[in-house]
Formats: structure tokens, sequence, C-alpha cells
């Protein structure tokens, strides 16, 4: 068979990225807009999605933003029955939304814990759960779910997060066995360290002149030298939404500059 550009054409094609307002999660759904694919979304409440709306006309993007809390089965359930009358079945479905609390481990609550796992891990669950019957009926789909470099390390004061994306990674593999059959695939994106408006502190120089401690961490153990742009996400995900990616199925692509392959400067 001979290769064609129009393996990465999302012409055609519904993607649903969860809590996709702003930071990643908007620049992923630019990158599946741009390639062809017209773009639903959702975050908790009206006034964020509004906002996201405001953000996507900005961008000259047409999106349908809805208010749906990942973590709901009950409104999940509705707001995809309402996407699928409204817009058509779901193509696509990145798995963005997500929080992360940084506490240490000794003085973070079991109600604390409880609520970064049922956002970053229950809710993929459940999104997934919801736009499976659709993708299975259509004969195709993709389900993208963002990891972590957490996924495959730890880190002082984010036990829930880390716990919660380490099992989004094994969730991910778990789908693709037992939804590989039905030519749906599902494959996750691991971030390094992005520079976003969030982390922009960990960024700013100095009083003296001098990078943040942070900043020198990072650009200490990543072979790339620099911290990620969001753009830099965008290729690999269109990647594997679109046909190109057909083969490829329980696989987590990290996108860290090659964090995960360096053990790090000698002192």
């Amino acid at each position: 068979m001979s290769f064609s550009m129009d393996l990465f054409n999302l012409d055609g094609k519904i993607a649903l990225v969860t809590g996709a307002t702003y930071g990643i999660g908007f620049a992923l759904a630019e990158a599946l807009a741009k390639a062809g694919a017209t773009i639903v979304f959702n975050d908790i409440n009206q006034d964020l999605v509004d906002k996201g709306m405001a953000a996507y006309k900005e961008a000259d993007i047409e999106a349908h933003g809805y208010v749906a809390d990942v973590t709901n089965e009950e409104q999940v359930g509705a707001f995809v029955a309402q996407v699928e009358k409204e817009v058509g079945v779901i193509d696509i479905l990145i798995n963005n939304a997500g929080i992360i609390k940084r506490i240490p481990m000794l003085e973070m609550s079991a109600a604390d814990f409880r609520q970064v796992i049922d956002i970053d891990l229950n809710g993929p669950f459940i999104v997934a759960k919801a736009v499976l019957p659709g993708m299975i009926k259509k004969g195709h789909g993709k389900i993208i779910n963002i990891c972590s470099m957490m996924s495959e390390l730890g880190r002082e004061t984010v036990a829930g997060y880390a716990a919660a994306k380490g099992g989004l990674k094994m969730l991910t593999k778990n789908i693709c066995s037992e939804f590989g059959e039905a030519n749906i695939q599902c494959n996750g994106i691991g971030p390094g360290y992005i520079a976003t408006p969030q982390t922009a502190p960990l960024r700013e120089k100095q009083a003296d002149g001098s990078r943040h401690p942070f900043d020198e961490f990072i650009i200490a153990k990543t072979p790339a030298a620099r911290w990620g742009e969001a753009s830099d996400l965008q290729g690999p995900a269109v990647f594997l939404a679109s046909d190109a990616s057909n083969f490829v199925n329980g696989h987590i692509l990290y996108v860290d500059g090659g964090i995960l392959a360096y053990i790090g400067k000698q002192p």
C-alpha cells in the first residue's frame, strides 16, 4: 500500500477533548481542528465553558461546548447522548481533564487523595465508557489519555497524581486489550514539563539574574535543555487521532524532551 498524507486528515471526524477550555487541552483541540476535526469540549461549569467558547472563537475554530462533570457517570452519559444527537457520534476522545494537588503525603487527607483519583482516573474511565458504544457501532474509534511522566516516575508531594496517572497508563493498556478487536485504538500522551501560564512563575529569572531553582532542575534533567511548549504535543495528538496510527495501540507516547531516557548530569 502506498503512503499518503491523507492518513493524517481528520475531515469529518468528531473529537471530544475534555476540559479543553485553555492550556494543553485547548492546544490539542486546536491541532485536531486544523487537521479537519469538529471539536466538542466540556468543563465543570458554564463560566468555564463560556471562556472556552470565547477562546475558540478568537482562534477561528468552530467548537461545541457543554457543561459536564467527568466524575459524574449520569451527567457524562447524558452529555455524550446530547453530543451524539446535536453534533454526531464521537470518533476521537482525548481524556484531558485533570487536577494536581502538591501536598506531602503525610499531610494529604484521604479526601484530597480521592478527589485527584476521581478526576484523573475515574473520569477517563467514565468518559471512555460513555463513548465506546458509539465507536463500536461505527466500527472505529480513537481514545487518547493524557498521562504524565508521573505514570512512570515518583516525586515528592504528588502521591495522588502519580497514583492516578500510573493507573491511567494501565487503563490505557486495558482499553486496548478489550476493544482492539473492535478497531478502537487507545493510546496515551505523557507530556514532559510544558511551559504554560501556570508554570511561568517557576521559569522567572531571580533578582540576581539566575534561573529559578526548579527551572535549573528541569533544564538539567532534560536532554533537549528546554521546557516543552504546548505546540510540541500537537503533532503527536494528530498522529494518535488519525488513521496513521491504526496499528498503534496500548502505547504511551512520552513527549518529554528525553527526560525519561536520561539519568541526569553528574554534579
